[in-house]
């Protein structure tokens, strides 16, 4: 997972050369900083609802298109998951039932991330291998980190199961095993 990170965030760096100073009197040097984009990125690290022992940390790195969402975790269970952000920042009740319902400012149905209408909190499904572990990354467009519908300060779950994308109102896809509060990175 880092080295993909890192290789976002010297994308985001790619031409820009600093300049320290410039001819003109009028014009004021600038800093080897000046010109380069600064990335918002944002971290949830992921901890285990009792009696189980999912963890793992999920990055969200906001682009022009939507919020790439790089997830590394481990100890999930072989199988689908679903893979959501829930509407409140807390993960301090034993089942994570205080993080919420999924993260639904515009009050559309459930679905997947490629349906037309779905929550914005609606990530899918994550795929873990046969010895729990889970690695995705993807651009999800409905995503923000900044705005009326920013996902920082809110929850990221790991359920149990798989969501299968129609039940109503969260995808039936069982209890949740991990839990983890957005936060900007510093």
């Amino acid at each position: 997972m880092l080295p993909a990170l890192i290789g976002i965030l010297a994308a985001g760096f790619a031409g820009c050369a600093p300049v320290d100073s410039v001819d003109s009197e009028n014009t004021p040097a600038r800093t080897e900083n000046a010109g380069r984009v600064e990335r918002k990125i944002a971290i949830a690290n992921l901890s285990p609802t009792q009696g189980n022992e999912a963890t793992g940390t999920v990055t969200f790195v906001q682009e022009t298109t939507g919020v790439r969402v790089i997830a590394d975790l481990r100890n999930i269970g072989s199988g689908s998951h679903g893979f959501h952000i829930h509407e409140n920042g807390d993960c301090s009740a034993p089942d994570a039932s205080s993080a919420g319902g999924h993260f639904n400012p515009t009050g559309a149905p459930h679905g997947g991330p490629e349906d037309d209408r779905h929550h914005v909190g609606d990530m899918g499904n994550i795929e873990a291998t046969e010895s729990g572990g889970a690695m995705l990354e993807r651009v999800f467009e409905s995503l923000s980190l900044e705005g009326e519908n920013s996902i920082v300060g809110k929850a990221v779950i790991v359920h149990a199961g798989k969501d299968d994308l129609e039940s109503q109102p969260s995808g039936d896809a069982g209890a949740r095993i991990a839990c983890g509060v957005i936060r900007m990175s510093e």
